[in-house]
């Protein structure tokens, strides 16, 4: 039986040398859950958090297929600890499991190239306006479709104000892209891309069919995740 652990310490042999930013965010609890297949001695589990979830431990085909009720995803970007679980994710979901590549973010200190992106931001045409997420932006987007994705894992200002960081482009006061942190940790953030059709849709990532993996490539006007490990 599955069952989430609230008690993130029962899990840290589980997770043990994951070096990825959504795992770290899950067991410092802060963001996202953990599920195991026992409460007293888990052997199994899956760190999930929006459309991701993390899978490790021993492989067992109840944890790769279970949804949680408050799971929206039409999607599913399911990341293998190991060949094992991969093996029982393409058993169990056949067809729709498109294995794709998965790209990380170097985390290592002082590898970040500021001056690259200070000329990037210094390339935005005069008719765009660049302007970081404090709480009126927050709002909106969680009231529009397309850019409720920017916040959607924060359950209010609060939290995204503590962990959280993002910036938004405007047109005529109308916020036409966004990048933002799609979870926050301490020490670490997770940043995703977002724009409507017909904006600034230029490189992105797009996600694979239900049950997949996570992939990455060219698709214009993309508004799903473009995220670092």
């Amino acid at each position: 039986m599955i069952e989430e652990l609230k008690d993130v310490k029962m899990a840290e042999a589980l997770f043990f040398g994951w070096q990825d930013s959504v795992v770290w965010a899950a067991m410092q609890g802060v963001m996202g859950r953990i599920y195991v297949d026992s409460l007293e001695k888990p052997a199994s589990g899956a760190v999930m958090l929006g459309d991701f979830c993390f899978l490790s431990g021993r492989p067992m085909e109840e944890m790769v297929k279970y949804i949680p009720k408050w799971c929206q995803a039409k999607t599913r970007i399911l990341v293998p600890q190991n060949a094992e679980w991969a093996k029982v994710i393409e058993e169990s979901y056949g067809s729709l499991a498109e294995k794709k590549v998965r790209y990380a973010i170097k985390k290592e200190p002082g590898v970040f190239d500021l001056k690259k992106l200070q000329a990037a931001a210094g390339s935005l045409s005069p008719e765009y306006e660049m302007k970081l997420i404090d709480q009126e932006i927050f709002d909106r987007c969680r009231n529009t479709d397309w850019s409720k994705d920017l916040v959607i894992n924060y359950e209010n200002y609060a939290l995204y104000e503590k962990f959280g960081l993002g910036v938004v482009i405007l047109k005529d006061g109308e916020i036409v892209a966004g990048i933002f942190s799609f979870f926050g940790s301490y020490g670490g953030i997770g940043k995703e891309v977002v724009n409507p059709e017909g904006f600034l849709g230029k490189r992105g990532a797009y996600h694979c069919g239900g049950g997949g993996f996570f992939c990455m490539g060219k698709k214009k006007n993309s508004t799903t995740p473009c995220m670092g490990a």
